[in-house]
């Protein structure tokens, strides 16, 4: 397999448990949240999904070979913008991998989208702080 194409499942993969919209090659369109991904076929588990009549589907089972288009809902998390914050907090101690989704503190306190997942004491609490702050301001516009 081909960097570009562990690259695209990776993308792909990415998408589970996010809101999505897909398209399929008839012209329907569901919208909710993409449950299961076939990386065989692209085939797709769509959970609460909504036709364009309005109609709610428990699950909607799509075949690999009639998903035209496939669209993200949701909105990125900017970890950029939180490597800055902390950047503030941690001058010249924060590495961001953006390719990868998460940023580094001191080489030693691991932060994606979710929150502090590797580190403990004094330093990762206070990470998870600035994390803390940062999300409720996000969530507060």
């Amino acid at each position: 397999m081909s960097i570009a194409q562990r690259k695209f499942f990776t993308e792909v993969a990415a998408l589970a448990d996010k809101p999505v919209s897909v398209i399929t090659t008839t012209g329907k369109a569901f919208t909710g949240t993409l449950i299961g991904i076939n990386p065989d076929n692209l085939s797709l588990c769509i959970a609460e999904a909504k036709d364009e009549a309005g109609q709610v589907y428990h699950r909607v089972f799509l075949n690999g070979s009639v998903v035209a288009q496939i669209f993200s809902t949701e909105k990125p998390f900017d970890l950029k913008a939180l490597a800055a914050r902390l950047e503030k907090v941690f001058p010249t101690m924060v590495k961001l991998y953006e390719d990868k989704g998460f940023i580094w503190v001191m080489d030693k306190i691991k932060l994606t989208e979710k929150g502090v997942v590797e580190g403990s004491g004094p330093a990762a609490e206070r990470v998870q702080k600035v994390y803390d702050q940062f999300m409720s301001e996000i969530s507060a516009k």
